[in-house]
């Protein structure tokens, strides 16, 4: 069973059925007892109209014979305040629910008991006073009908044939008979009729619409899932092959899945470009590392041979040399792995003043500027501007350190030739050297500069280089300041 659902589309499907189940069973839970209420109602307006009806003669003084209880579809009881049953329908023959089951008049029958004529013979005189008594606590007049009847529900045996029925009973005050009830019933076979009708429908019809809902919600869920299948199937090709330059299919909709497919296309543009400049970087390196370990391997042959012939101060060049670059490398390593810089406050005029001690060629003109950071790499960052400046300048470096509204700014500057515009981006990027003719122990390694940007980048800055007025480069440094 859960290898059944395991589908999104399955669970969607039966989510959405058992939703529209539930409101369906809701709303025709409620449409059945609006429907059975309002019958009902409906049924008791009947019976009290009859009710009422009978209660009116009764009040006019009519005798019990004289009454109009001759329909066979309303069965009709007049009951006085003690019970006894002095009226009925003609047809009627069983009833309950009205709290008097007896159907015929305990004394002569409801056609008119000769006692009962004038409505004031056969001893009922000797009640009226207890019927006054009565009425008045009733709050009831002689000739007044009683405003709120009660209802009851019940059944009737009326010429063989048994029916539900809604009763109405209304009390009304007369003057030789006293507290009389009349119990008046109206089918309630119409209202059952129609209730099981509209369940029948809704039995029928609802498992209908069930199957409708559960199939359209199937194939509309298929559709939508569709361009995610493609996604899945080409990204499982892409993991197997692993061709990244390879891309996800796009389908033309605006929709939720169009952009699930952009941010993977974008994802794997991400990765190959991480990718390749990954192995760009391991192909660099090692070339890098290959020039200064063959010299130095070679020193240390031609010493083993020839100890008087050993160039050890070229020794130790070239291994500080291996010692730099490998440490390079490992910083490149780290921020390539998203190390967060340390949360100092650091004034970047004092590190701007520290780092240009003992440089040659090199004036600072710096104001105070905080900044939150690593001492450690914003020192290498100024470390490494200078270094490329010095390397390129032909008499002096300049270093400069400002506030422009919230960022701190060091600029430094050089007299040399410049950067050219169409490589102003590609000097940051790793192992580059834009001058070919300088050999790799004057030029380094090409990475001085893909650090500084690196860093400063991490650091919520930018790192940018133009040309200055007289034809030099100028490297400007903005971080946010505090």
């Amino acid at each position: 069973m859960r290898r059944r659902l395991a589908s999104v589309r399955a669970r969607a499907t039966l989510g959405t059925t058992l939703v529209v189940a539930v409101a369906l069973l809701a709303a025709g839970t409620a449409v059945l007892l609006s429907l059975w209420t309002n019958l009902s109602d409906q049924a008791g307006t009947q019976a009290e109209r009859t009710a009422r009806e009978v209660a009116a003669e009764l009040a006019a003084g009519q005798p019990y014979r004289a009454l109009s209880l001759d329909d066979d579809d309303r069965p009709v009881q007049v009951v006085t305040e003690d019970g006894t049953l002095v009226a009925v329908s003609e047809h009627l023959e069983r009833i309950s629910g009205t709290g008097t089951d007896t159907v015929r008049p305990a004394s002569p029958p409801a056609a008119a008991p000769s006692g009962e004529g004038d409505g004031a013979g056969d001893g009922e005189g000797d009640s009226d006073a207890e019927d006054d008594d009565s009425a008045g606590a009733a709050g009831l007049r002689p000739g007044e009908i009683a405003e709120d009847p009660a209802y009851s529900d019940g059944s009737a045996t009326v010429d063989g044939e048994s029916a539900d029925y809604r009763f109405a009973a209304v009390e009304v005050e007369t003057e030789d008979r006293g507290t009389l009830t009349v119990y008046a019933g109206a089918p309630l076979s119409t209202e059952r009729t129609a209730v099981r009708t509209a369940l029948t429908v809704m039995l029928i019809g609802f498992p209908l619409v069930l199957a409708v809902v559960a199939g359209v919600t199937w194939l509309m869920t298929r559709r939508a899932l569709r361009p995610v299948e493609g996604i899945r199937r080409e990204m499982a090709a892409i993991t197997a092959s692993a061709d990244l330059a390879r891309r996800v299919p796009e389908p033309d909709s605006h929709d939720e899945v169009a952009r699930l497919a952009r941010t993977t296309n974008e994802t794997l543009a991400a990765l190959e470009a991480a990718v390749e400049r990954q192995r760009r970087f391991v192909a660099d390196a090692s070339h890098e590392l290959r020039s200064p370990i063959a010299s130095l391997r070679t020193q240390l042959e031609v010493g083993a041979a020839h100890p008087e012939l050993l160039d050890v101060p070229g020794a130790v060049e070239d291994t500080v040399r291996l010692q730099n670059l490998a440490a390079d490398l490992l910083l490149l390593a780290r921020l390539d792995a998203g190390e967060r810089p340390a949360e100092a406050r650091v004034d970047l005029a004092a590190l701007a003043r520290e780092e240009a001690a003992g440089r040659v060629r090199v004036s600072v003109d710096a104001e105070p500027a905080d900044v939150s950071g690593s001492r450690g790499q914003l020192r290498r960052v100024l470390a490494n501007l200078l270094d490329n400046a010095q390397r390129h300048a032909r008499e002096a470096v300049t270093v400069t350190v400002r506030r422009e509204g919230g960022r701190a700014v060091v600029a430094v500057a050089d007299d040399g030739d410049g950067v050219p515009e169409a490589d102003r981006e590609r000097v940051f990027e790793r192992f580059v050297r834009l001058d070919a003719a300088r050999s790799r122990d004057d030029g380094g390694a090409g990475l001085g500069l893909a650090i500084a940007r690196d860093v400063a980048e991490r650091h919520g800055g930018t790192l940018t280089v133009r040309g200055t007025p007289e034809g030099g480069a100028l490297f400007e440094l903005r971080l946010p300041a505090v």
